[in-house]
């Protein structure tokens, strides 16, 4: 295949993130920024799609965590990126397709990248003097159900 040199084209990738990988949410956005960076690419969205029970195991993970990118990127350099995801250890599978019908508005309404790295920091934040465990507050279960009816317990 030959493609024109200085061509940028825009395209979309689904990645399946493992649960164990999940995890550290903060480390897959790391390492999917890598990714893009070897691969010359300008992230133009990136959303937490979903997370679910997968129809059948894949390399012994029940679930999964899919992650939407939207990018822009010489297409010269798309074998070497999906190499780069097939070979990554973090990523269980990726599709990549080109995104022609759409416009970069409607690419950046999926933009999530904000709500990722917020998600990543309550996951992974660190515990305060009166927190529990990943930085969240410690109740108790009496506590949390007098919270949930707002009664002061």
């Amino acid at each position: 295949m030959i493609a024109s040199k200085g061509r940028i084209n825009t395209y979309e990738a689904m990645f399946l993130v493992g649960q164990a990988a999940s995890t550290d949410m903060k480390a897959v956005i790391e390492h999917l920024n890598h990714l893009f960076e070897r691969a010359g690419a300008t992230v133009i969205a990136m959303t937490k799609w979903d997370e679910r029970r997968l129809a059948f195991e894949i390399e012994k993970q029940k679930r999964g965590t899919y992650i939407l990118a939207f990018f822009s990127c010489d297409p010269s350099k798309l074998p070497g990126f999906e190499r780069d995801c097939n070979l990554s250890e973090t990523i269980l599978r990726t599709l990549t397709l080109r995104a022609d019908h759409l416009t970069i508005e409607e690419m950046q309404a999926f933009e999530g990248r904000r709500d990722m790295e917020t998600e990543a920091n309550l996951r992974n934040g660190p515990a305060g003097p009166a927190g529990g465990p990943n930085g969240a507050p410690s109740m108790s279960p009496r506590n949390q159900d007098a919270e949930a009816v707002g009664i002061d317990a």
